[in-house]
C-alpha cells in the first residue's frame, strides 16, 4: 500500500502528463528546449507573480527585487511559456492559437480603491443602507480572483460595481481604474456571466451557442470556423453529451441547472474576452464539474492573459486551490485580500487557525458567517468567539497588516501603468445580426406552443363558434346589426387574445436585455427581427380563423373584401403585440403586464365607436383624445367600409315599406363612420400606429440605457 501523503487533500498535485515545475529549476522539457535553442527562452519577469512577499505562485526574481517590471509583466502574449495553475502545478505550454476575438488587445489590470455602495432606505426618510464599505483590491491578467463571503456580504454588488452594472437607486463612490485610467472597455474585451441563467428554453445547447457565435464573431470568420469554435467551447465546458438537448424551461424539462450555468459560460467565452466576470459560476454544479469548469477557465486565463473575477459562494477544496487571489468580504467590509496561502496565515496569526483536514474555504466562511451566532452562543460551552466578534477582529487586523500594505503597493504600481487603449473588436454586421436573430426568433416561436400555436387553436374554436352562431346572416334589415356585432367581436376579442403570448415575449425580452448588456446586438435589430419572425405566424392566425368565420357568417363576398379583412386582422394583432412590447419594457413581470395590457385594451374598446357612437361620447377625455388614440376606431371603421359600401338592405318595414337603404347610408347615419377617406387610409393608420408603438419601445429602451447609469451612480468598466 502506498504511503500516506503528509499533505492535505487540497494540496497541489503534479500534472499526470508532465513533471511539476519548481522555482529555480525547470521541467525536463524546459531543459531540452533550452539545450536545443528552441522556444525563444523565457524569464521570470514573464511569469506573473502576485506579490513581492512570500506566496506560492511567485517567481524568485520577483521576490528578490520587488520590481514593478517583474510583478506586473503580463502573461499570455501568445508565445507560450510557463503556465502555473494552482492545484495543477506549473507547466510549459505551447504557444496559444489566436482566439476568436483576436489577440491585439492589451491585458487588463483592474484596480478599485475605497469603493462604497449605498442604497436608499426602505422607509421614508430612512438613512441609506451601506452595502460595501471602503473595499479595495485589484485583479491581474492570467489570474483568477475569487470574491468570497457569506450570503449578503456584498459579493454580487462588488462584481456589479466593477462591471458597471449597478441597478437604479444604488450609489457608488470610489475609484475604479483599468490599466491606470478610467476607461470603458470596447466590445468583446469584457464579459459577464450572471448568476441567473437567462437562456432561450426552446433551443438546444448547440443551437444556443452557435447562434450566439454568429452574433458575436465577425463576418470575416467563415461559418464553418464559427461552428467549429462553438463546438470546441461546448466540449471544453463538458457539454458534449448534452449538445443536442434542449435547454428547457417553464413548459418542457431540459438540461440541469448546472449545465445551464455552463452554457451561459460558453456563450460569454466565445470571444475570449480580456476581462471576465463570473457570478456564482459553480452554482448547481457538483464538485467534479465545478473543478473541471474552473480549472479550464484558470488555464485559459493563464494561457491568454485573461483577467478573471469570480464571486464564489462555497467552493470545494480543490476548486479553492485553483484561485490565485482571494477577496474575502463580510458585512460589506474587507476581511482579507491577497493570495490563498497568505489568507490561511492571516487567520492563524489572528487566532483563527484552520483545523487539520478542513478545507480553508470552509474554515473562512464558517468563521465569518454571523447568521447563526445565536446558536453558537447557546450551544457553546467554551469561550468561543461569535462570527460578529471574529469579523471585527479580522477587519481591524487586516487594515493594519502587511497584507493591506502589499495590496496598496500593488494598486499604486498598477495605477502608474499607461498601456495601449482597447480597440473595438470586429463584430457581425447589421444584416448578419438581423438574419440570425430572425431565424432564432422564428425557431423559438415555432417550438414554443404558448407563443402562437395555442392561440391558433383558440382562434379556430372562436371562429367556429362565431360562424355557427351568426351562420349566413343574410341581407335583411336585422342583418345590419348582426354584421356589426360580428365585426366588433372579431376586432375586440381576437386582438384582445394577442396578449396570450405575453409570457413568452417577456422571456424573449429577458434574453434581449442580457445580450444587449453584453453588446451582442442593438435594439433596432431586435425590434425588426421580432416583427419579421412574428408576421408569418400572425398571418396564419389571421387567415385560417378569419376564413372560417368570414364565409360561415356570409359577410360580403369577394376576394378583395376577404383579403382586406385578413390584412386588417393581422395588422391589429401586430399592433397589440407592439403595445405589449411597450408594457414589457416598463413592467417586466408577465402577470402585471397581462393585467395592464388587458386594462389598456379594455379602455380602447369602450372608445372604439361601437358601444357608444362617436357623437354620444363625452367630448373631454373620452372623445378628445381617447377616441382618436384607440386603434379599435380605425379597425372597426375600416371593417365597416369594407363590409357595407356596396350593399343595400330593405328598410325597417315598421316605419317605411318598399324602401331600400344603401350601405353608405348605414355608414353615415347609423354607424357615424368618417367617410372623408377610404378604407385603405384606415389600414395605413393602423400600420402607422404599429410602427409608432415599436418606435416607442425602441425609445424607452434607449432612454432607460441613458438614465440607468445616472440612477445607478458612476459606472465601472462597462463596455
Amino acid at each position: 500500500m502506498a504511503a500516506t501523503s503528509p499533505l492535505p487533500r487540497w494540496a497541489p498535485t503534479p500534472s499526470p502528463s508532465r513533471p511539476l515545475w519548481r522555482w529555480g529549476g525547470g521541467t525536463p522539457d524546459a531543459a531540452a528546449r533550452a539545450a536545443a535553442g528552441r522556444g525563444g527562452g523565457w524569464s521570470l519577469g514573464s511569469v506573473f507573480a502576485w506579490a513581492t512577499g512570500g506566496g506560492r505562485h511567485r517567481g524568485a526574481g520577483a521576490a528578490s527585487n520587488g520590481s514593478a517590471a517583474g510583478a506586473l509583466a503580463p502573461p499570455g502574449d501568445g508565445g507560450g511559456g510557463v503556465v502555473c495553475v494552482p492545484g495543477s502545478g506549473c507547466e510549459l505550454m505551447p504557444p496559444a492559437s489566436p482566439s476568436a476575438g483576436g489577440d491585439a488587445d492589451p491585458t487588463v489590470f483592474l484596480t478599485w480603491e475605497d469603493v462604497r455602495v449605498t442604497v436608499a432606505g426602505g422607509a421614508h426618510g430612512a438613512p441609506p443602507v451601506e452595502i460595501l464599505d471602503g473595499v479595495s483590491g485589484h485583479a491581474r491578467p492570467g489570474e483568477v480572483l475569487a470574491i468570497m463571503g457569506p450570503s449578503g456580504c456584498g459579493k454580487t454588488t462588488l462584481l456589479d460595481t466593477l462591471a458597471g452594472r449597478l441597478g437604479p437607486g444604488m450609489n457608488k463612490t470610489g475609484l475604479i481604474l483599468i490599466n491606470g485610467r478610467q476607461e470603458k472597455l470596447a466590445y468583446g474585451t469584457s464579459a459577464y456571466v450572471t448568476q441567473d441563467n437567462v437562456l432561450m428554453s426552446t433551443l438546444s445547447v448547440r443551437e444556443a451557442v452557435y447562434y450566439s457565435a454568429q452574433l458575436q464573431l465577425p463576418d470575416t470568420m467563415p461559418a464553418p470556423e464559427k461552428r467549429a469554435h462553438a463546438d470546441r467551447v461546448i466540449r471544453e465546458m463538458g457539454l458534449g453529451d448534452a449538445r443536442d438537448t434542449r435547454i428547457g424551461g417553464r413548459i418542457t424539462k431540459g438540461i440541469s441547472g448546472g449545465q445551464r450555468k455552463r452554457v451561459s459560460i460558453c456563450i460569454e467565452m466565445l470571444t475570449r474576452p480580456r476581462l471576465l466576470f463570473l457570478d456564482e459560476p459553480t452554482s448547481g454544479l457538483d464538485s467534479a464539474a465545478s473543478y473541471h469548469v474552473m480549472s479550464h477557465i484558470a488555464r485559459i486565463a493563464v494561457r491568454e492573459g485573461m483577467t478573471v473575477v469570480a464571486a464564489v459562494h462555497q467552493p470545494s477544496g480543490d476548486v479553492f486551490e485553483l484561485f490565485h487571489g482571494l477577496c474575502l468580504l463580510a458585512a460589506g467590509k474587507t476581511v482579507f485580500f491577497g493570495t490563498v496561502a497568505d489568507a490561511t496565515e492571516f487567520f492563524t496569526l489572528n487566532g483563527f487557525p484552520c483545523p487539520h483536514l478542513r478545507s480553508p474555504s470552509d474554515h473562512f466562511l464558517r468563521t465569518i458567517n454571523k447568521d447563526f451566532d445565536e446558536e453558537i452562543v447557546e450551544s457553546s460551552k467554551t469561550n468561543r468567539k461569535t462570527a460578529a466578534e471574529a469579523i471585527d477582529i479580522l477587519t481591524t487586523a487586516y487594515k493594519s497588516s502587511s497584507y493591506a500594505e502589499k495590496t496598496t503597493y500593488q494598486i499604486v504600481e498598477m495605477k502608474q501603468m499607461d498601456g495601449a487603449s482597447f480597440r473595438r473588436r470586429d463584430q457581425a454586421s447589421f444584416s448578419t445580426k438581423l438574419l440570425v436573430l430572425t431565424r432564432r426568433s422564428f425557431l423559438n416561436m415555432h417550438r414554443d406552443i404558448g407563443y402562437y400555436w395555442m392561440r391558433l387553436a383558440v382562434y379556430m374554436g372562436i371562429g367556429l363558434c362565431l360562424g355557427t352562431i351568426f351562420y349566413q346572416v343574410g341581407y335583411s334589415y336585422s342583418s345590419i346589426q348582426s354584421r356589426c356585432e360580428v365585426i366588433m367581436y372579431t376586432t375586440a376579442l381576437l386582438t384582445f387574445m394577442a396578449i396570450g403570448g405575453f409570457p413568452s415575449f417577456v422571456e424573449d425580452v429577458k434574453v434581449f436585455r442580457k445580450e444587449r448588456l453584453s453588446g451582442h446586438y442593438g435594439v433596432s435589430e431586435f425590434v425588426i427581427s421580432n416583427t419579421l419572425s412574428a408576421t408569418p405566424y400572425l398571418s396564419v392566425i389571421a387567415v385560417l380563423p378569419g376564413a372560417m368565420l368570414y364565409y360561415l357568417t356570409g359577410l360580403t363576398k369577394g376576394v378583395d373584401h376577404f383579403t382586406y379583412f385578413v390584412i386588417v386582422l393581422c395588422i391589429c394583432c401586430l399592433l397589440v403585440e407592439s403595445l405589449m412590447m411597450i408594457i414589457a419594457a416598463i413592467v417586466p413581470d408577465f402577470l402585471m403586464g397581462i393585467i395592464i395590457g388587458a386594462g389598456v385594451q379594455g379602455v380602447m374598446m369602450l372608445n372604439g365607436g361601437f358601444f357608444r357612437l362617436p357623437s354620444e361620447l363625452p367630448k373631454p377625455i373620452w372623445k378628445y383624445p381617447c377616441y382618436y388614440m384607440s386603434f379599435h376606431k380605425y379597425a372597426v371603421q375600416g371593417f365597416y367600409k369594407n363590409e357595407f359600401m356596396d350593399l343595400t338592405f330593405p328598410s325597417d318595414q315598421l316605419s317605411e315599406s318598399n324602401v331600400t337603404i344603401s350601405g353608405i347610408q348605414v355608414l353615415r347615419s347609423k354607424l357615424q363612420v368618417e367617410m372623408g377617406y377610404s378604407k385603405w387610409v384606415n389600414l395605413a393608420i393602423l400600420c402607422g400606429m404599429m410602427v409608432l408603438y415599436r418606435i416607442i419601445f425602441f425609445a424607452i429602451v434607449k432612454i432607460t440605457e441613458t438614465i440607468r447609469p445616472k440612477l445607478g451612480g458612476r459606472r465601472g468598466c462597462v463596455r
